[in-house]
């Protein structure tokens, strides 16, 4: 099967935009030019729309098995190709945790069987994801496709068990990915521990129990020799403990949200609006600045969605009884781009690496880029037509967004993965 990608704007090695053609054959990008005159199966007019590589999200969460009500590998993937993403990683917040080999084969067979885009399944660090109790084989998970390893949703609770599955992590060339969060001093909260949580007398989540995890985790990272990862960082003090552990030569990195750079606590004005709660929270004035001087300074790595659908009638259940969490597949991008990346916050070029060839390089995967014998793994954006984010059109299952509603540009029009269209924009609107 040959594709052959006409009128494509690239961005070229100064940062400057380029017109090129760009042929596919099979699963390969042959040829980039700025001409190419070659028979294909299928010839597409990209009008001088953005060709990127497809994005990268090592933080998303299909539900499947168990939670099939909310999103499954079907539907996961297909509101990823939309995003534009085509690599993605699933958390194995699942019903089977993959916490064996033979749960994780059960994992793969489903993503063999229904997925239109690469997922990569995570296992987790401890049996049913206890944050604590008996650490899974992770030699055997490593051994049977695990991504990484976390128990994402559930920081690990003492040093001990963290600090022994780093070893055995370190032993495999397998990262530990944290949910950082201390729940000695959760207090069951449900938004910030501040503004906000006096003002709709909510119970406050403090940023020091993500921050003190993250302060313990690094030592043992180092005495580890373990890379470390930390999930959606979100306060000003886990920034300050993460450039400090670079510094020190310990090998850490991190990842930010979308929501937490774009929204704080001052965006969440209503009890009842649960589209709005989020694990961990949306937080102050001072950690959202802080957070964008970390993307900018190269103390964050890169951005993940933490995309999390629920139900309706689940978030419906107000802001102390409802599930954390939001989705972001479809929104992460244009997001970005209009409300960073048009601002002046950050450059286009910034923003692409951030979400294709920088998370490939932490994690070693060999995506992310767009050149001449590379996978044939591409999104073209339409970076100049405005449109409206409209939850009821998603591909999720997931409806909980607090974006609906929001103008937005750079939305992506046709996704490839592995030299197969698994979104077109145009059928979508037929």
């Amino acid at each position: 099967m040959k594709i052959l990608l006409k009128h494509a704007k690239r961005i070229g090695a100064e940062g400057n935009f380029e017109i090129c053609d760009v042929l596919i054959e099979n699963n390969i990008i042959k040829k980039i030019a700025g001409s190419l005159d070659e028979a294909a199966d299928q010839t597409i007019d990209c009008q001088e729309k953005l060709l990127l590589p497809g994005l990268i999200d090592v933080h998303i969460h299909l539900r499947e098995p168990g939670g099939e009500h909310k999103e499954t590998i079907k539907s996961g993937t297909a509101a990823a190709a939309r995003g534009g993403f085509t690599t993605i990683c699933a958390m194995p917040n699942t019903n089977p945790v993959p916490d064996s080999v033979e749960n994780l084969q059960n994992v793969n067979a489903r993503i063999e069987k229904d997925a239109i885009i690469r997922v990569l399944p995570y296992a987790s660090i401890t049996k049913e994801l206890q944050g604590g109790g008996e650490l899974t084989d992770i030699h055997a998970l490593a051994e049977n496709g695990a991504f990484a390893f976390t128990d994402d949703g559930v920081g690990i609770q003492t040093a001990d068990h963290m600090f022994q599955a780093m070893k055995k992590a370190a032993a495999e060339n397998k990262a530990i990915v944290a949910h950082c969060e201390d729940n000695s001093i959760v207090y069951g909260g449900v938004v910030h521990d501040g503004e906000v949580s006096e003002r709709l007398n909510l119970p406050g989540l403090p940023a020091l129990s993500e921050s003190v995890q993250i302060a313990r985790d690094v030592l043992l990272a180092e005495a580890a020799n373990c890379h470390y990862h930390v999930c959606h960082i979100s306060t000003k003090e886990s920034v300050r403990v993460v450039r400090d552990a670079k510094r020190a030569g310990i090998r850490v990195t991190a990842e930010v949200t979308p929501h937490h750079l774009l929204l704080n606590e001052t965006d969440v004005v209503d009890r009842e609006d649960t589209n709005f709660k989020m694990n961990p929270p949306l937080r102050s004035k001072e950690d959202h600045d802080a957070l964008i001087e970390g993307l900018l300074d190269g103390t964050i790595d890169f951005i993940a969605t933490d995309h999390a659908p629920h139900a309706e009638d689940e978030k419906a259940r107000g802001f102390v009884d409802s599930p954390f969490g939001i989705v972001g597949l479809e929104t992460a991008f244009p997001l970005m781009y209009t409300y960073f990346a048009e601002k002046g916050k950050c450059s286009l070029v910034q923003l692409v690496e951030w979400m294709t060839n920088k998370p490939a390089e932490v994690f070693q995967l060999p995506y992310g880029k767009m050149e001449e014998g590379a996978l044939a793994d591409l999104v073209l954006i339409d970076l100049d037509q405005e449109y409206t984010i409209d939850k009821h059109t998603f591909q999720s299952k997931g409806r909980n967004t607090p974006f609906h509603g929001w103008k937005a540009k750079g939305r992506p029009v046709l996704t490839i993965a592995e030299g197969r269209i698994v979104y077109d924009l145009a059928d979508e609107e037929n």
